[in-house]
């Protein structure tokens, strides 16, 4: 399938090139960036932050205005925008018949548009077939999810469906490429922990539930329960680590009984041969120091979601730790995933 890339020039947009080489479904044939950039060579337009080398034919695309004149020879096209153009850009593409795979904020709450982490909440691709960008139902729009609520969403999932949730206490040790280029400033963050980044504690909740809601006939309907979010930022490099407290519906007889629903959840899309798929997509760790993101965030791809420090809590039910790979799982890579799922099922079709 031919894919063009919004927001091309950006961390998340580099991320996404790196992702896709070599990709067996999915080829790179048009990139979009702003009106600056627009008109040049990709290598002149960039400034290439990955640890890879530019792919060559890359490097000598010409970038495109985010336009949908742009991208009329696309089957479809990922989105790295900055939150501040997605809204208009992201839905002029839909209008014009394109779907969108979206890694920014702006449409994560329509309530026709599904936010997506395919082991999480896979029947909510539905809620496409509700959405009115195009008469035919050519253009949509489908996002992924905030960094963390990817991890996060991972993790309580399987919780979830054995016990139901009733209360939240969340604290996130959030890497530096979150922040994107050049991201924190070094006298910040070196040596340093900052105890606030703007605007992610109030996407954690309504993030987390509508992801573990449930559809039913056009609707999600979703859990509602208390959450107490505070996000920081470290001084590591990638994975977003959260530390997470949990008071359940249901009493579990034993923190022996929160472990085995984590080790035997079921994952709905481990037959679908998706290629960025994790074969073990939650790897649960008994070692008391671990996840660690230096040691863990790397595997499977940097796709996998890692656990562990499960234990019974003195205030709420259950705590444990949590981590994934913020720019792969967390963004490009779990967008990838979001369109290999949609191309299995049917949502995605080749020019």
């Amino acid at each position: 399938m031919k894919v063009g890339i919004l927001g091309a020039t950006g961390a998340v947009g580099q991320k996404f090139i790196r992702l896709l080489q070599g990709h067996p479904w999915f080829e790179i044939t048009a990139l979009g960036a702003s009106e600056r950039s627009a008109g040049k060579k990709y290598k002149d337009a960039a400034n290439w932050i990955e640890d890879v080398n530019l792919p060559d034919y890359v490097g000598e695309m010409t970038v495109l205005e985010c336009v949908p004149e742009s991208f009329k020879g696309v089957d479809f096209v990922f989105s790295g925008l900055d939150s501040s153009v997605a809204t208009e850009v992201e839905g002029s593409l839909a209008k014009a018949g394109i779907p969108v795979i979206s890694n920014a904020k702006n449409y994560r709450q329509h309530p026709n548009v599904p936010l997506l982490v395919p082991e999480v909440n896979p029947d909510h691709i539905e809620l496409i077939n509700t959405q009115t960008f195009t008469e035919d139902g050519s253009g949509w729009i489908v996002t992924n999810p905030n960094c963390v609520a990817v991890p996060l969403s991972l993790a309580l999932k399987p919780i979830y469906d054995a016990f139901g949730i009733e209360a939240l206490q969340v604290t996130t040790m959030q890497a530096i490429s979150g922040a994107g280029y050049p991201g924190v400033a070094s006298l910040d963050i070196l040596g340093n922990v900052v105890p606030f980044i703007g605007g992610e504690e109030p996407k954690i909740a309504p993030e987390t539930q509508k992801l573990l809601g449930s559809y039913s006939d056009g609707v999600i309907t979703e859990p509602k329960y208390p959450v107490d979010a505070t996000c920081t930022r470290v001084p590591t490099l990638n994975g977003h680590m959260a530390a997470v407290n949990v008071k359940l519906a249901k009493k579990p007889t034993s923190i022996d009984e929160v472990r085995e629903a984590i080790l035997n959840f079921k994952n709905p899309i481990a037959d679908l041969g998706l290629p960025s798929a994790p074969k073990q997509v939650i790897k649960l760790h008994e070692r008391i120091n671990y996840p660690q993101p230096r040691l863990h965030a790397d595997q499977e791809g940097g796709m996998q979601l890692h656990m562990g420090r499960l234990r019974a809590a003195e205030i709420f039910d259950i705590s444990f730790v949590c981590m994934a790979h913020n720019t792969i799982r967390g963004a490009a890579g779990g967008a990838i995933l979001n369109a290999e799922l949609l191309f299995k099922k049917g949502f995605l079709k080749s020019s």
